[in-house]
């Protein structure tokens, strides 16, 4: 098995994103175990098991990241690949996003008192033939 990193400078972006992702979360699984294990009492200081399963937890999420973005040939080749393919996409303008964003809004509002206005005909109707009780 070869040490150097597969591919590199190809799919950087991609790779560091990858990896600023996975680790946060791997920063937050550390967190939540640290907790748990500050709970439990195995005779020895508290804090020592709960850092020392933290940092195991964060050692191995680290070693298994730098494995998957720099190591393993599939996953490396996907995330080298992704990155070419969004490089391709045709991302929209700011204007047509404002646009888009007004057109939504827009029908959302018109929706709304659509259901609006025939909510209240139906319930003044019902109030009219005494369904409902409007004085509580």
């Amino acid at each position: 098995m070869s040490t150097a990193i597969r591919k590199i400078g190809q799919g950087y972006w991609t790779r560091l994103m990858t990896v600023i992702g996975f680790g946060m979360l791997g920063v937050l699984g550390a967190v939540w175990l640290w907790r748990i294990f500050e709970t439990f009492d195995f005779g020895i200081p508290q804090v020592y098991v709960a850092s020392g399963v933290a940092a195991a937890f964060l050692t191995g999420v680290g070693l298994l990241l730098w494995w998957f973005a720099g190591f393993n040939a599939k996953s490396v080749d996907f995330l080298v690949l992704t990155e070419g393919e969004m490089k391709k996409v045709n991302w929209s303008t700011q204007r047509e996003l404002v646009g888009s964003t007004v057109v939504v809004i827009a029908i959302m509002l018109v929706i709304s008192l659509f259901c609006w206005m025939w909510d209240f005909v139906f319930s003044s109707m019902f109030v009219w033939m005494r369904v409902l009780d409007m004085r509580s």
